[in-house]
């Protein structure tokens, strides 16, 4: 049985020079790719990594200026923190997709948050606050609003928390957010200054 296997996975003698460089040109891409993406970043709970794509730059911006910035990143509203895989799954399966979308170019211009994304959010929302949705006396002013809380999504009256009415590209042009570093190594770059 792991003779055939062997037969079939290893290449006939004539072409095993072309299957080793092919293999090691496919796996220098991709080292590269990991590289220049700089996807080591997206592990970190950095909101500096969610703007590595510039579509993100109206909503690092708008979270910048507001309240949340001193206590929450963007992974403390948008991933979900039950246990540490689903935290890293759902990290996984969203960056998988923002990485397709953005290669592919069909990232749109005004930004939706997902079905799922918005179940996290909402969730997360909750878990910050929940003594303070809890607590009568701060919330007296109606008596269904335990009932109202835990039907309605938090933003659907709290919309400026914590984006602002962020549209698109186009709604904070002047937004000051980090720059993408330089894909070219530090080695390289002193290599270069030195001649």
């Amino acid at each position: 049985m792991f003779r055939k296997l062997y037969e079939i996975i290893i290449p006939p003698a004539s072409w095993r020079s072309v299957a080793v460089v092919v293999t090691g040109i496919m796996a220098g891409l991709f080292f590269f790719l990991v590289y220049v993406s700089d996807a080591a970043s997206y592990l970190s709970d950095d909101p500096k990594a969610c703007v590595n794509c510039h579509i993100m730059a109206p909503e690092y911006a708008t979270w910048a200026h507001s309240s949340h910035r001193e206590v929450a990143h963007c992974n403390d509203c948008h991933v979900p923190h039950d246990n540490f895989f689903n935290t890293y799954y759902f990290k996984a399966k969203d960056g998988l997709r923002h990485a397709y979308m953005f290669t592919l170019r069909l990232e749109p211009q005004t930004i939706f948050i997902k079905d799922a994304g918005k179940r996290v959010v909402q969730q997360n929302c909750h878990r910050c606050h929940d003594e303070l949705i809890r607590n009568d006396r701060v919330m007296a002013f109606t008596a269904s609003f335990h009932q109202h809380a835990r039907e309605r999504l938090c933003w659907d009256c709290h919309r400026e928390t914590p984006h602002g009415r962020v549209q698109s590209l186009s709604s904070v042009p002047f937004a000051r957010v980090p720059g993408p570093g330089s894909p070219v190594p530090a080695w390289l770059n002193r290599i270069m200054k030195n001649k």
